[in-house]
């Protein structure tokens, strides 16, 4: 049973007055009770799944803020009442001034400079992509999705297990880093506890800034120059025009069908819509009946086929603006071939990736937080928003309260190398100035009969594909409800290194027979965080947050 936090009343009291009865209007699932609450809030007030969605990142940027923030980037899923489809990318994009071997020193490469530090941040999307939405798609004025976050950075938030948990792990990091120790430690340099109140004084005033100014503020005014300064400081590269240059990309939405329901997924530089999608494809070639969740066949058939998407990952997967990613690899065509190397009841090896039809001509336009929203007008939101790994870069610009992302070690910083959660990258994703690195982010939307059903993602790393692959699965496939699909054991398998890992709360009778088929299987703590949306056949919403996290999914009233 996974421990669950219901911060609920904290919620009320930090946001605003508790939900009125009445008839449903929207809903909202995120991570964190106190930004479903802001995102609920923002539809009560006249506002659609737009302004609630970009209410609930802005507040997680600072009651969940290990793991996303404006220091950070984004991917927006927008479906609107109209029946369009828009994919907003606000990943960041690698400084001008970055080169392939600038993590080398003395001939050596050095992995932590990727993962920590001022060489470690690339330029931040994830204003730019908020700010397009509401200005596009929203109701709402600007400065009333900073609301709720400037309120509880302020007068803070009482931090929730996991947030304690990530803190702990991170404090000699932070610790190098002074404004981020001023922050994030106390006095003594010890971590805040569970239960404890952070208060975030300069981050509520930036926050003021930035929502009285509009996103000049972040990549043209003040906080550009004060980053350059810092950078040039501390051995940083960043500069105010790397800032001034960044734009967002409006990306043509990657769409395929899964037994009659229309899959709707983002395109490169995730990886995760692509291949979600393949791994749908793959799995469309066998009858969900032949196999149950939960057993060693269900899960072999899902190992075999994650094995094959992430081989093709890590040699075609990179930013379609400096390289050719085929469209073929989410070709059913190729799924069918595919799927022939899937055997039940064996381990197969994949040495290499696979080759997908006219790879050479036809291509795609040159930690992590989830979460959903939807209104009553038929507007959805799936939205992956993140600074990488816990706390990011550990830095904090001094004077602004904004941590910085360490999204570089999403690239591949040298041939072979692993990243932070041990993805092998190839070329395709070497570092380029101005280039924005692979993603696993797979903000998610289904459509039944041109009406949308459900709204997925997940957090985790490379986890999030198969999280998400395994949250439809569940609830397409098996009828299963969000919370119910949810709270299953996960497993994943990422190809390198070649490894199934499971949650210690899996069976052991099936972790046994999946040995006895030859796995080497390695059973870790509970992982992810997915967030879900679904609409039953009665017309009713109906969502889950994921009992990994102290999250919330509920409904306006």
């Amino acid at each position: 049973m996974f421990r669950r936090i219901c911060l609920l009343s904290v919620a009320i009291a930090c946001t605003g007055a508790p939900l009125q009865a009445g008839k449903v209007e929207g809903y909202a699932a995120t991570v964190q009770p106190l930004a479903t609450r802001a995102a609920l809030d923002a539809m009560a007030d006249g506002g659609n799944a737009i302004d609630a969605a970009v209410a609930a990142a802005l507040t997680l940027g600072v009651v969940d803020g290990h793991n996303s923030g404006i220091g950070g980037g984004c991917f927006l899923l927008i479906h609107l009442k109209d029946g369009r489809n828009i994919c907003i990318d606000g990943r960041e994009i690698a400084p001008l001034a970055a080169t392939r071997d600038m993590y080398v020193r003395d001939g050596k490469l050095d992995e932590s400079l990727s993962k920590t530090g001022p060489l470690a941040s690339g330029v931040p999307g994830a204003v730019a992509a908020y700010s397009y939405a509401i200005k596009e798609f929203g109701r709402l004025p600007w400065e009333k999705a900073f609301t709720a976050g400037i309120r509880c950075a302020d007068e803070g938030f009482p931090i929730d297990l996991v947030y304690a948990r990530k803190l702990k792990a991170t404090a000699p990091e932070l610790a190098l880093f002074p404004a981020s120790k001023a922050i994030f430690l106390k006095p003594d340099g010890s971590p805040y506890l569970e239960g404890e109140t952070l208060r975030q004084k300069d981050l509520a005033k930036s926050y003021r800034e930035l929502a009285a100014q509009g996103a000049e503020w972040f990549y043209a005014r003040p906080f550009p120059q004060a980053t350059q300064t810092y950078m040039k400081e501390a051995g940083g590269i960043l500069t105010a025009n790397d800032f001034a240059t960044y734009r967002i990309k409006l990306r043509e939405p990657l769409v395929t069908s899964y037994h009659g329901w229309q899959i709707v997924g983002f395109p490169p530089p995730s990886s995760g819509g692509v291949h979600v999608a393949q791994m749908l494809n793959i799995l469309e070639n066998f009858n969900p009946a032949d196999v149950k969740p939960g057993t060693p066949e269900f899960v072999n058939r899902l190992t075999e086929v994650m094995k094959l998407a992430f081989a093709d990952r890590a040699y075609w997967l990179g930013d379609p603006g400096f390289v050719h990613v085929p469209r073929g690899l989410f070709d059913k065509a190729y799924a069918k071939e595919l799927s022939t190397r899937v055997s039940p009841g064996k381990v197969t090896p994949v040495p290499d990736h696979g080759t997908p039809p006219d790879w050479q001509n036809n291509y795609f336009e040159k930690h992590t937080t989830h979460f959903v929203t939807a209104d009553a007008e038929g507007n959805w939101v799936s939205c992956t928003a993140t600074i990488n790994t816990a706390f990011g870069s550990k830095v904090v610009i001094p004077g602004t309260g904004i941590l910085m992302n360490n999204e570089m070690d999403d690239f591949s910083i040298a041939p072979g190398v692993p990243n932070h959660f041990k993805l092998i990258g190839g070329e395709a994703n070497a570092i380029a100035p101005g280039k924005r690195p692979l993603s696993s982010m797979s903000p998610t939307i289904v459509e039944k009969d041109g009406q949308v059903v459900m709204a997925v993602g997940a957090a985790g790393g490379p986890t999030i594909i198969t999280q998400t692959l395994l949250a439809l699965l569940y609830t397409l496939d098996y009828n299963m409800t969000p919370a119910d699909a949810l709270a299953l054991p996960r497993f994943h398998h990422q190809w390198s290194p070649d490894q199934l890992r499971m949650e210690k709360s899996t069976s052991p009778d099936l972790v046994k027979q999946l040995k006895t088929l030859g796995y080497e299987i390695e059973l870790i703590e509970p992982f992810g965080g997915t967030q879900l949306i679904r609409k039953t056949s009665d017309g009713r919403l109906t969502g889950a947050s994921d009992p990994r996290v102290p999250g919330l999914a509920a409904p306006t009233r």
